[in-house]
């Protein structure tokens, strides 16, 4: 599988921690240690906190509760396959600080709306014809159809940067031009129930995209600020338009549905239980991320899966930025919903501006 997290399992020491993210494994009396270890902290992510002031011992306490996770989560790891967490640029954060600034939890209202009123958006995707057998591995990441991680910093738009991310992947793999498309545009612009920075769902962005059939611009015609803003939309010749055949539907307990959509057609958008992504590193996630609906609360991108080893696992992209996780990716175990992976997948075929394209998505919640 070949993934970085695989070194990140050494011995805890000040200068690595100054270059990368690594596991903790303290103990209790190691007090002092801890205190030296948020220093170097504040130093390597560029925390203004001034020695003794209230809210330099406030993000100590919040750092030494999250070594204290993190340890009770590496007990935990069943294999040398299984997720690794330590240290992230999150660690500082109570929290409840945590889930206001970088999940959106009342996403998952809008999932469990359309679960229980049948308002999912059904409908037939075309999928190519593939052996009797899946593919052991598909990863879309290798075939240059994916744009750099973005980060999202704490605007609450997962929604928009998971279908803007799978239109964009959509697009590269139906015309073989990858370009990056604004997601500040759909921050901005997009109605249908949509909140900007403070929340939205992915398939009432379909459904105000399609309806209002507006196209998504260019990035660097209407570049990223990490705020809502008021809409600047002039229209563009060069947008892309999403086709009205995409799909909201509930794929739990529906691995080859979901992997046959993988290998067949492309990513997905879904919607994922990200609470206990605070200080993941890397590795397979396969406990302690239950994936029911009302614990939804955030979005992310799947490119891809593994079932080659012991664990088969999703690939997931993120859009907290390259430097969380494995350069921006997680690894989610296949099979009981874990994180909620399973929940309500958006498909789109077909989109066009001027030209024609593909996109396909899955829905989520933000």
């Amino acid at each position: 599988m070949a993934i970085e997290w695989k070194k990140l399992l050494i011995t805890l020491t000040i200068i690595a921690l100054c270059f990368v993210g690594i596991p903790i494994h303290v103990s209790k009396e190691k007090v002092e240690e801890k205190e030296v270890l948020f220093q170097v902290y504040i130093k390597k992510h560029n925390k203004s906190y001034v020695l003794g002031s209230t809210e330099y011992h406030q993000r100590y306490d919040s750092f030494k509760e999250s070594m204290t996770m993190v340890e009770k989560l590496n007990n935990n790891r069943s294999s040398n396959l299984s997720a690794v967490y330590g240290i992230t640029k999150f660690s500082d954060l109570t929290q409840d600080e945590f889930i206001k600034h970088h999940l959106v939890p009342k996403l998952r209202h809008h999932v469990k709306l359309r679960l229980q009123s049948s308002l999912a958006h059904h409908n037939r995707i075309k999928t190519r014809a593939l052996p009797d057998q899946l593919p052991l591995k598909v990863d879309w990441r290798e075939k240059k159809v994916l744009t750099p991680i973005r980060n999202q910093r704490t605007c609450g738009a997962c929604w928009a940067f998971s279908v803007v991310e799978t239109v964009e992947t959509m697009s590269a793999i139906k015309t073989g031009s990858l370009q990056v498309l604004s997601v500040q545009e759909v921050i901005d612009c997009a109605r249908n129930g949509n909140m900007g920075c403070d929340g939205g769902d992915t398939c009432n962005l379909l459904e105000w995209l399609v309806a209002s059939k507006t196209s998504i611009e260019p990035e660097k015609m209407y570049p990223f600020t990490w705020l809502t803003q008021s809409c600047k939309l002039k229209g563009s010749e060069l947008g892309v338009q999403v086709a009205p055949n995409f799909t909201c539907k509930y794929m739990v307990g529906q691995e080859d549905m979901l992997m046959t959509l993988l290998a067949s057609h492309g990513p997905v958008a879904v919607a994922v239980n990200a609470l206990n992504w605070q200080n993941y590193l890397g590795g397979i996630i396969q406990f302690h991320c239950d994936g029911g609906v009302d614990q939804l609360n955030h979005a992310v991108q799947l490119v891809g899966y593994d079932r080659s080893g012991p664990t088969p696992f999703y690939i997931a992209r993120n859009s907290w930025g390259a430097d969380f996780g494995d350069r921006g990716f997680l690894y989610l175990a296949m099979g009981s919903n874990i994180c909620g992976s399973g929940v309500v997948s958006v498909v789109s075929s077909a989109s066009k501006a001027r030209q024609d394209y593909t996109s396909k998505l899955s829905p989520p919640p933000h």
